[in-house]
């Protein structure tokens, strides 16, 4: 009798999460001034690209890493719970389709086209962007390249290799499929929603939701570049061909 592992999630999934918890295990036995200085060092600053007259902890270092670190500093142990939740989720099937090292590129990405368009929908603030979701928002995005179509196949993504062999849908069968456009919609009037300030008890930048819009395309739109199966979904003959 084959026995299964008690963690049967991927180990970049597993050594992210850890990451997560080690960087906010950390943070909780700080002061709660260095705690503070933490979380500036490491969360994503837009006041940092612009004339602030305010020295920002981090200096011209975190001016550039901090479009990868923020994602690894959250809110309070709910965020920490509910995105650990959402890449065990989103993550798995990604990394036993792309494998380790092209899912932590791809989530790289995700997350950085997020920390840009909140940078580009809020120029000059002070307040630290902080957590994954936009990077996991990405993850979300690349999934409906195939999840639809793994589905159709009688595959699903029941947590082995089988989702791997799903074709990956090209831009043209995207817009034909409703299901992908009906979950588009849906994460967009989310995200409006989300904007003027509900399920945020009445602070509309507790949640940014310019992070989970830009890793979201990022994630839909780059996906083909990071995906090593080499047949896609048929396309439309008279359709160039896309990534």
């Amino acid at each position: 009798m084959r026995r299964e592992p008690v963690f049967n999630a991927p180990t970049a999934i597993l050594g992210l999460v850890a990451a997560f918890v080690l960087v906010h295990g950390i943070r909780a036995l700080l002061p709660a001034e260095d705690d503070a200085y933490v979380v500036l060092a490491l969360g994503f600053i837009p006041a940092r690209y612009g004339d602030t007259p305010y020295p920002l902890p981090g200096g011209d270092i975190a001016a550039v890493t901090s479009f990868i670190t923020y994602m690894f500093v959250h809110g309070d142990v709910l965020h920490l719970i509910v995105n650990s939740a959402w890449l065990l989720a989103f993550g798995t099937p990604l990394v036993r389709r792309m494998g380790s090292i092209r899912f932590i590129a791809f989530s790289a990405v995700c997350g950085i086209a997020g920390a840009l368009v909140f940078w580009a929908l809020n120029p000059g603030l002070l307040a630290p962007m902080v957590g994954a979701s936009g990077a996991i928002s990405g993850m979300m995005g690349g999934l409906l390249r195939f999840l639809f179509n793994a589905m159709d196949n009688g595959n699903g993504l029941n947590g082995d290799e089988s989702n791997g062999d799903a074709a990956r849908m090209g831009f043209g069968q995207m817009l034909r499929d409703r299901r992908v456009v009906l979950t588009i919609g849906v994460w967009i009037l989310l995200n409006f929603a989300l904007s003027l300030g509900f399920a945020s008890y009445g602070e509309p930048a507790a949640i940014a939701w310019e992070a989970h819009l830009g890793g979201f395309f990022a994630g839909l739109l780059t996906f083909g570049f990071f995906d090593p199966v080499a047949h896609a979904a048929p396309q439309d003959p008279n359709s160039p061909p896309l990534q």
